[in-house]
């Protein structure tokens, strides 16, 4: 599998590309704020040659779904989130406006995933993985295959995510981050939704909230 990052909106948030020999690519968290950014995706994919089939919601605030609009008209993909991210998604553009930032209501998803679930493009394979705690639906995708994770904005490279929000609870994240995440083998590259990669080693051993 390779993997493509692109960064996009005020916020500064990842945009995966996942892609492998099919030809047929995943994105994770399509974060582009407005055409321009939507266009640099489209050209990146099209020069590729890669075939979007699947769209991931690690969670739903703003800035993880500001491009479901455009990927929904683009490519006829909805996104797959937890159940329990529609408050979320339902809020985002209110939310958007306290942050000086417009717009529209993102459409609903195409389905809903949760714990335990495989999700596939192409010849691959992610393991739905449950870390909740940053939000109530916070997701991560695993490929046990490739060794990566993609964690959303559960846990950072050196950091983990703010728990101050609706659906926040630093208790619960720190738990579903030691249980879910940081017991994957050490070598496993992580892909969060800010910053730069780092490994799950890396984190057991340098992360301020777990050494």
């Amino acid at each position: 599998m390779e993997v493509y990052r692109l960064v996009f909106s005020p916020i500064e948030v990842n945009t995966y590309i996942l892609a492998d020999g099919s030809g047929k690519c995943a994105v994770i968290d399509c974060g582009c704020y407005n055409r321009a950014e939507f266009d640099r995706l489209t050209s990146f994919i099209e020069a590729k040659k890669l075939e979007p089939v699947l769209l991931l919601n690690t969670h739903c605030h703003l800035d993880h779904i500001f491009g479901n609009g455009l990927f929904l008209e683009k490519y006829g993909l909805g996104a797959y989130c937890h159940k329990d991210e529609d408050a979320n998604r339902r809020d985002s553009v209110p939310v958007a406006s306290i942050f000086g930032l417009k717009m529209e209501l993102p459409p609903e998803p195409a389905g809903l995933i949760g714990e335990g679930e495989i999700v596939k493009f192409g010849v691959s394979e992610l393991k739905v993985l449950f870390v909740p705690g940053h939000s109530a639906g916070s997701l991560a995708f695993y490929s046990e295959k490739d060794g990566v994770v993609f964690t959303g904005d559960a846990l950072f490279a050196g950091s983990i995510g703010r728990t101050d929000l609706r659906g926040g609870n630093y208790d619960i994240l720190i738990k579903s981050i030691r249980e879910n995440l940081l017991s994957l083998p050490g070598d496993t590259i992580v892909y969060p939704g800010h910053g730069e990669s780092t490994t799950i080693e890396t984190e057991i051993t340098n992360n301020p909230y777990f050494t």
